[in-house]
């Protein structure tokens, strides 16, 4: 089986024996409440997601991966994974000391040893990760919003975050995927990312990849997004559905990615493919735009950086051309495909299905199937 990213995958969930006496500990230490966000990156980190990493970043990874896109030790990494405090927290926190991070149901999330404080120039973070310093881009004012100073620490996860309307089968860590791959006997799988439902130019490219491969890992990303971006419990309904009507699902496996979205395009399509390895993914499926956000990025740019870093990966990056309806193929397709003029095709895309929907319109067969169209229509009616 593929090797986590650096090789080992990373276990930094707290054992049930030792449960009870960090709970102690955890009363004298600093208490901090951490956002939504953070929450989902403590259990990124815990559960071999972020393979190696075992807490937040300290300012010399950071600026490794700001600067050069990896860490310090060379390994390939494209997004900063860091603790944002406030400025009185700031002050407060004393280097070196232990803090027990909570949630806001006040739930003890995770421990965080030895602090350690610093701050980052965010016009620059922004400008190397997410190609703009732009507030509209919802990267950079997540980024902007939470400001600029940090604590860096290994972590050790009490509780996993709160689940919230998708059920918990769907929930599992790198080690379960595995461990289902290898009963499987798949040695080739591809991860199939996602923050959309799956309309009918998604199905083409995932069939598309069981032609070639042992199966696909749907995966759809079910952290925090934007917020005009499809609930994560009405895209499970629309994942069931699809399988359930449309997949031969000897080839197919769907469980979620509790991370959330950063919309860094290209720098993110690198960061997916790292978290798909530690999943057990040999392949990844990178698209048009992929993680992108607006006009920022370049069609076809998250396929071009990871093409430069390839030989530091052990995921293999599977690219799509742009995928379309034809009318008069009468079919999807691509422009290595299709012989026709540009007026003959339907452009699919998540972005038109959500204008359709919050216009009131039924998305057509052509961009999804009826089913899919019929749960989303339902969902849109309740807002």
């Amino acid at each position: 089986m593929i090797n986590a990213h650096g090789g080992e995958l990373i276990n930094k969930i707290l054992d049930f024996e030792n449960l009870h006496d960090v709970k102690e500990k955890a009363k004298d230490f600093y208490n901090l409440e951490i956002s939504n966000r953070l929450v989902s990156d403590c259990e990124m980190i815990a559960n071999g997601s972020f393979s190696p990493l075992n807490g937040f970043m300290n300012k010399t990874e950071a600026l490794s991966v700001i600067e050069n896109m990896t860490l310090t030790n060379g390994l390939v990494w494209s997004i900063p994974i860091l603790l944002n405090v406030s400025e009185e927290h700031f002050t407060t926190i004393k280097n070196g000391e232990n803090l027990a991070l909570f949630d806001k149901f006040q739930r003890l999330i995770a421990i965080l040893y030895n602090a350690d404080k610093f701050d980052l120039d965010l016009d620059k973070y922004c400008q190397s990760v997410f190609k703009t310093t732009d507030d509209k881009h919802a990267g950079v004012a997540m980024v902007k919003s939470s400001g600029n100073k940090f604590v860096s620490g290994e972590i050790k996860l009490v509780n996993r975050p709160v689940r919230e309307d998708i059920e918990l089968k769907y929930f599992l860590d790198p080690s379960e995927t595995r461990n289902i791959i290898k009963e499987k006997g798949w040695k080739t799988i591809s991860a199939f990312q996602t923050r959309n439902p799956i309309h009918r130019a998604h199905e083409y490219l995932i069939k598309c990849v069981v032609e070639q491969l042992d199966g696909v890992l749907i995966h759809p990303l079910v952290g925090e997004t934007k917020s005009d971006d499809i609930p994560a419990n009405v895209r499970m309904k629309c994942y069931e559905t699809l399988i359930d009507n449309y997949f031969n699902k000897a080839n197919v496996y769907l469980s979620v990615l509790p991370a959330t979205m950063n919309y860094a395009g290209p720098r993110e399509a690198v960061h997916h493919a790292i978290i798909r390895q530690n999943y057990g993914c040999t392949h990844i499926i990178i698209g048009r735009d992929h993680a992108g956000v607006g006009n920022y990025y370049g069609t076809y740019e998250a396929q071009e950086l990871i093409e430069t870093v390839k030989d530091k990966l052990e995921i293999k990056a599977i690219n799509f051309e742009h995928t379309f309806f034809c009318k008069k193929c009468n079919n999807l397709a691509s422009s290595k495909t299709c012989p026709h003029n540009s007026e003959n095709h339907l452009i699919l895309s998540g972005t038109k299905v959500r204008d359709m929907l919050r216009a009131g319109e039924i998305p057509p067969e052509e961009f999804t199937r009826s089913e899919i169209a019929e749960i989303l229509i339902e969902w849109s009616k309740q807002g």
